[in-house]
């Protein structure tokens, strides 16, 4: 269970998240959604240990989130990749395996899995530096995975993603929520979140304004977002597609 109690977050004057409260049970798969700068890489991040709340409390599996050990059972996508440009993609795997105490068999065996279910087989030893962006976004997940967390915190990992790849990973996320991982993800992509999603929390300028069950929404999933969070500007650039004159 991922369960929040008034997570609040100041930078100086600035208050990137405020009061926010809300659980996600066991084996359950949440999508956090919001526009950018609503807060939700800060919740990600006070939620994975990486920065410290300004007040409220979180804990991730029944572990508080300041607790040096939750590191060692949730997967984190982050928003930077935090990938190295000297390593190849294979290394990265290895490497990952080796911080996590993981026999070498089994990080070799999970490798090879995980690099042919994400279509990287072909980039096993290709370079960081020379990867495309979609490449690196499959290896950031691939090393989330590779330890089997209890918990798994993902910012946008469909972000980048070819449509089979994407769909690839909706389908793993689903099996994996239904054996008993905690899955938190944010994305912008709203139709693939009303397929993968059991749970929708929405927030605005760092504070919640939904938390529902995507079988309870009253309306669509797009319909409550731009009810709830954004409102379409419709403008007519009357001067696109004007002979010049």
């Amino acid at each position: 269970m991922i369960a929040c109690r008034g997570l609040t977050k100041a930078f100086g004057e600035f208050q990137a998240v405020s009061g926010v409260s809300f659980e996600v049970r066991t084996g359950s798969l949440c999508a956090l959604l919001g526009p950018n700068g609503a807060g939700k890489s800060t919740l990600v991040k006070m939620l994975t240990g990486l920065i410290t709340p300004s007040a409220g409390a979180a804990q991730v599996c029944g572990l508080a989130v300041d607790n040096p050990e939750l590191k060692r059972i949730v997967g984190v996508l982050p928003e930077s990749l935090a990938l190295f440009d000297a390593l190849t993609v294979g290394e990265h795997l290895e490497l990952t395996g080796a911080v996590y105490a993981l026999k070498s068999s089994d990080t070799q065996s999970r490798t090879d899995q995980l690099l042919r279910v994400l279509r990287l087989e072909h980039g096993r030893d290709t370079f960081i530096h020379q990867c495309s962006y979609g490449m690196k976004k499959k290896t950031s997940l691939a090393m989330a995975l590779l330890p089997n967390p209890r918990a798994l915190f993902l910012d946008e990992p469909f972000e980048g993603l070819d449509p089979i790849t994407a769909e690839t990973i909706r389908v793993q996320l689903r099996a994996i929520a239904q054996r008993g991982v905690t899955v938190l993800l944010t994305s912008h992509i709203l139709s693939m979140v009303d397929r993968v999603a059991d749970q929708v929390v929405m927030i605005r300028r760092g504070e919640v304004v939904l938390d529902s069950a995507i079988r309870d929404l009253p309306k669509s999933l797009e319909e409550s977002y731009f009810e709830r969070v954004e409102t379409m500007t419709a403008e007519d650039l009357e001067w696109l597609g004007s002979a010049a004159s």
